[in-house]
């Protein structure tokens, strides 16, 4: 797929795996659409973006928590006159620790980023690509999506929808010329964790990959046209055995691999 010249949204892309997505495309010539809540943020990174890659960027401060953002925001750059040609859907974040636990508004808020949020966007900017005849959509996922994880209940559950609409409009959306990705990362040393509150162990923490690698695995798959794939050799075994094993035994391994470190 030719995407120089082409514009981006990425979501979520002040820091972390969001930032890196964006410096993935915008070394492949893509010009980029930041959109997160923290504008100083934004800026700073459309600045790095510009001075090292040579590319368009624009920013958009939006807060995908709120009713009704993703739809003020496809708003917006359709007055700027903004094609979007890549949809990154990247924002998100979980909350960590037992379900009953976590404030009732907390837990609305991330399943507005995580569902609502990025269902809405994929429908707005997947319909004009269709009409389009051409585009692609990168949703990201998590391994949590592969089994159900105690303590991270709400959180996987989420990402578990977004694995199964991300793989169902790869195949819907295969015959208008739109590809649909699924990026599953595991742990990462990004902001995600503080937010969350979850202290992982040595042992999860040796898992982990660098978000910038996260980000060439998803952009890679995105461009080569795959339905999904999950970062990391660790992590793709980890998904496999989450199918292959006895249920009972995955809610087990599951709860004592996702506590918090102590």
């Amino acid at each position: 797929m030719k995407i120089e010249g082409r514009w981006a949204l990425v979501t979520g892309a002040t820091g972390g795996l969001g930032a890196e997505l964006a410096g993935s495309l915008a070394k492949r010539g893509c010009n980029i659409v930041l959109s997160a809540r923290r504008q100083g943020a934004l800026e700073r990174l459309a600045a790095r973006l510009r001075e090292r890659h040579g590319v368009e960027v624009l920013i958009e401060p939006c807060d995908l928590g709120e009713p009704g953002a993703a739809t003020e925001l496809h708003r917006r750059l359709t007055q700027r006159g903004v094609t979007v040609s890549i949809l990154v859907n990247n924002a998100g974040f979980g909350l960590h620790g037992d379900f009953v636990s976590h404030p009732v508004d907390a837990t609305d808020e991330m399943l507005r980023v995580n569902v609502q949020s990025l269902t809405a966007l994929t429908r707005l900017f997947g319909s004009d690509m269709a009409q389009a005849g051409r585009g692609a959509i990168l949703l990201v996922g998590s391994l949590t999506a592969y089994a159900p994880c105690p303590s991270y209940a709400a959180y996987a559950a989420s990402k578990a929808f977004v694995l199964h609409f991300g793989e169902a409009l790869h195949q819907e959306l295969a015959g208008a010329g739109v590809a649909v990705t699924v990026l599953s990362p595991g742990i990462m040393a990004t902001g995600f964790l503080d937010t969350a509150g979850h202290q992982p162990s040595a042992l999860l923490r040796a898992t982990m990959l660098s978000p910038a690698r996260v980000a060439e695995i998803g952009i890679a798959a995105l461009l080569k046209g795959k339905r999904s794939v999950v970062a990391g050799r660790m992590n793709q075994m980890t998904a496999l055995s989450a199918r292959l094993l006895p249920r009972r035994l995955v809610l087990r391994l599951m709860a004592r691999t996702l506590a918090n470190a102590g």
